[in-house]
């Protein structure tokens, strides 16, 4: 299973993941979008920060894999197509005629980072600028590690079922500038994010690849035990989880 296989519900997003958007926008001040500018938001989700880029006076054009988040941003009255990161091919007529491509939260979805960087680099002007946000090197690290020993506790290969893809600072960095750009920007930083809800409600949003697949009663026994383990480290006396994300934040221009 990989994370081509993760599944995405615009409701419960909405529900349970709305601070992924709301805390977006400061990467949007790194991108600093300017009226009339044609801009490409790669994993576009619901379209909320599509929509910020619009109000802006951008041109924007939203992509996602997920059908349901191109209906829900096309919903916004937004120009959005389904695509996936490592190919863009239906998207080659753009080639070379975007200012800016804008990602948040999406590119640790996707391993295959070099297809996806050389895909923004055709997509883009010479000195067009590539700004984006993405899990980093450590991200999540107490949930991941649980979900790894629960799972192989029940007799199931974790590491097969885990496509996440969190990089150092200094390793995309290289990825980036391999690839044709100049990194303006770069840094990885922690960010402890409380949760609307409980943990088992976040991995049944965010782990599917791990969870789908799994037989009712494994599955929520899998989902008590990563709890379990981990609420001494992420819950607090009240019942608020705080999941311990780290984030890698990045800007690179394209060279000519």
């Amino acid at each position: 299973m990989n994370a081509d296989q993760q599944r995405w519900d615009p409701d419960c997003y909405r529900c349970w993941a709305a601070y992924v958007p709301a805390l977006g926008r400061d990467v949007m001040g790194l991108l600093d979008p300017r009226p009339g500018e044609r801009v490409l938001d790669l994993g576009c989700g619901d379209g909320i920060l599509t929509a910020h880029m619009a109000a802006c006076g951008c041109n924007v054009l939203g992509v996602d894999r997920d059908a349901g988040f191109v209906k829900a941003t096309r919903q916004r009255g937004l120009s959005a197509v389904q695509a996936d990161a490592r190919h863009l091919l239906g998207l080659k007529l753009w080639a070379g005629s975007f200012d800016a491509v804008f990602s948040n939260a999406v590119l640790h979805w996707i391993p295959e980072a070099a297809a996806v960087i050389a895909n923004v680099r055709r997509l883009l002007r010479d000195g067009g600028r590539f700004v984006g946000e993405l899990g980093g090197a450590g991200n999540i690290a107490t949930v991941r590690q649980a979900l790894h020993q629960a799972l192989h506790c029940h007799g199931i290969d974790a590491a097969s079922r885990d496509s996440w893809f969190f990089p150092t600072a200094d390793g995309y960095r290289h990825l980036l500038e391999d690839h044709g750009f100049q990194v303006t920007e770069i840094r990885l930083f922690p960010r402890p994010t409380p949760l609307p809800g409980p943990l088992s409600q976040w991995l049944d949003t965010f782990a599917a690849t791990f969870l789908d697949g799994l037989d009712p009663a494994t599955r929520q026994a899998v989902v008590d035990e990563v709890s379990k383990r981990t609420a001494s480290r992420l819950c607090n006396a009240d019942g608020l989880w705080t999941v311990d994300y780290v984030r890698l934040r990045f800007r690179a221009v394209k060279l000519g």
